[in-house]
């Protein structure tokens, strides 16, 4: 069966970054910083805690404000109020990359690289371009503060958070470029830096496949 994927404005928008990067001497810094990654062993170890009745990938290579993490949270709020489904029976994992690779790293990171600036996302409460993981703790999303739809929060339920590392090491030569620094170094301080509990992968392109293989349903933001 072939699927047609329509494609958002900003998950547009993060190609195109990502192409112009490939048409410009950045190419150079992002390849550079791929290949000298230290090389990830495939793996499936995300999956091995995946044996509840409801289980859901959540596909979301864009922010779009912050409503993946409502998706999820609704995930488990629906199955919790209308089919009395408790936490423990549910698997929600949740992705980070293209432009919501820079979401799987520390308030420390966004700070010093000034993440905000660089992927155009403000802070909702200030105006002014994010200097901490807006999906960490309490994220604003459509105006409301909602710490039940954090990172963390939904860890505490169950949910699974994996980071892919092919993003992680394109993205960081990109910002690598953005700010006249060496790629690998900033590749690593990233990667050391991912959030508590949030798994690296080698590549999201396979995790998909995994999760299907593993008999999870598919969300698409």
């Amino acid at each position: 069966m072939i699927t047609t994927i329509i494609a958002r404005p900003a998950l547009v928008a993060t190609l195109a970054l990502v192409a112009a990067a490939f048409a410009s001497p950045s190419h150079a810094t992002a390849q550079t910083v791929t290949q000298a990654a230290k090389p990830q062993q495939p793996s499936d170890r995300w999956l091995d805690g995946l044996t509840s009745k409801h289980r859901q990938f959540f596909d979301s290579p864009a922010p779009e404000g912050g409503i993946p993490l409502v998706h999820i949270l609704n995930f488990y709020e629906t199955l919790n109020g209308a089919y009395k489904v408790k936490d423990a029976d549910i698997d929600a994992v949740g992705t980070f990359y293209g432009s919501t690779t820079f979401h799987a790293v520390s308030d420390a990171m966004w700070a010093k690289y000034k993440l905000g600036e660089f992927l155009k996302i403000n802070d909702p409460a200030t105006g002014a371009p994010a200097v901490a993981n807006p999906w960490r703790a309490k994220p604003i999303i459509l105006g409301l503060t909602l710490p039940q739809a954090s990172i963390e929060s939904l860890q505490k339920r169950g949910a699974t958070f994996i980071v892919c590392n092919n993003a992680l090491s394109i993205f960081a030569g990109l910002l690598a470029t953005a700010r006249g620094l060496e790629a690998e170094a900033v590749y690593q301080d990233l990667r050391a830096s991912i959030l508590p509990g949030v798994q690296l992968v080698p590549g999201m392109v396979v995790a998909v496949e995994q999760a299907q293989r593993a008999g999870l349903s598919y969300h698409r933001q």
